[in-house]
């Protein structure tokens, strides 16, 4: 599989907001949100493209990781539902995105210029201790 812009974050060539992260997971801003807090966890290994495909232990690991950042969301942002979906197209590797929301309309996404302010700000209320 050819470098994607995911390994670049793992391997820090390419900078992310980062909110969590352990031996198997990494989660992080996506930078053209749906809605404020949207954010991916991905795999830290070179996975197949969909989640789908990967190892039973690295699968878990991924979901486990989506459910507390969800839970995160939850606790300390102003939203009271949160969206998951796989989606696996828009960047070839096994991804998961986790968006909070109040009402459906905030789960379209924004394409304009990447808001650098409003993302460090956001990556440091969801941020892990």
């Amino acid at each position: 599989m050819e470098d994607s812009i995911f390994t670049k974050i793992i391997s820090g060539e390419v900078p992310a907001y980062k909110i969590y992260e352990d031996e198997f997971t990494l989660a992080f801003l996506d930078v053209y949100p749906k809605n404020e807090g949207h954010t991916l966890v991905i795999p830290k290994i070179r996975p197949s493209v969909f989640v789908w495909d990967l190892d039973e232990q690295i699968y878990s690991a991924v979901m486990s990781t989506a459910k507390k950042v969800a839970v995160r969301q939850r606790e300390v942002m102003p939203y009271k539902y949160v969206h998951m979906a796989v989606v696996g197209t828009d960047v070839p590797y096994a991804h998961v995105h986790v968006v909070p929301f109040n009402e459906t309309s905030q789960l379209t996404p924004s394409r304009g210029k990447i808001d650098h302010e409003a993302l460090a700000a956001v990556a440091d209320i969801l941020r892990f201790e």
